[in-house]
């Protein structure tokens, strides 16, 4: 399964700056990743099989990628789909200067709701971690947190922290550093912004 993942996503060795605002070695392109929507499909599949069991009432997921897996899970357990927004935050120069949000249309259906929180892949978190205060200023209680990969162990500290299950098809090791810490500058590798995360995203 961790094969099949990967052949979705085209993968990089580097210097990047992730959306956190990590440092990290390895970059994925995740806009391929519904090049294919029958294999994504399936995939979805494969993550909404164990949920069918929690009687969830929802599922949300950040956009663009893990939003769109987020769709096709929800279609598989026939419940409702909600999506959540990119936006920036007040930072310093800090780490996850962004957050994520529910829109204004969407909020008033989570309260009370059961919500699996799916994403495409984790890494630092920033989506995941954004997304999961959000539903909960909706009033929606996240009783799950999958993803089709988990990079590193970012997530699972969070998933640990706020006492939700975290499932996923795939996991990898990964390196992450804070800027002043990472070896990569310390070398003078020039540093990639492929997303274009240093430009101001709107609020």
């Amino acid at each position: 399964m961790q094969q099949q993942i990967l052949e979705f996503l085209p993968a990089r060795k580097g210097h990047f700056l992730l959306e956190s605002g990590h440092h990290g070695d390895l970059w994925l392109d995740l806009e391929s990743l519904c090049l294919n929507p029958g294999r994504a499909k399936m995939l979805a599949a494969e993550l909404a099989a164990p949920l069918s069991k929690l009687a969830v009432d929802a599922v949300c997921g950040p956009l663009v990628e893990g939003a769109f897996i987020g769709l096709m899970v929800a279609l598989q357990l026939n419940v409702q789909f909600m999506y959540s927004e990119r936006f920036a935050r007040s930072w310093e120069g800090g780490l996850f200067p962004v957050g994520y949000r529910i829109p204004a249309a969407l909020r008033p259906a989570l309260q009370g709701k059961r919500v699996a929180l799916i994403n495409d892949v984790i890494n630092a978190g920033s989506a995941i971690q954004g997304t999961f205060t959000d539903l909960q200023s909706c009033g929606a209680e996240v009783v799950d947190i999958s993803a089709l990969l988990v990079l590193g162990g970012a997530a699972s500290a969070f998933a640990a922290r706020v006492g939700v299950p975290l499932r996923s098809l795939a996991a990898m090791p990964n390196n992450l550093w804070i800027s002043t810490e990472c070896p990569l500058c310390a070398a003078g590798v020039p540093l990639q912004d492929v997303a274009g995360f240093a430009a101001p995203v709107e609020a």
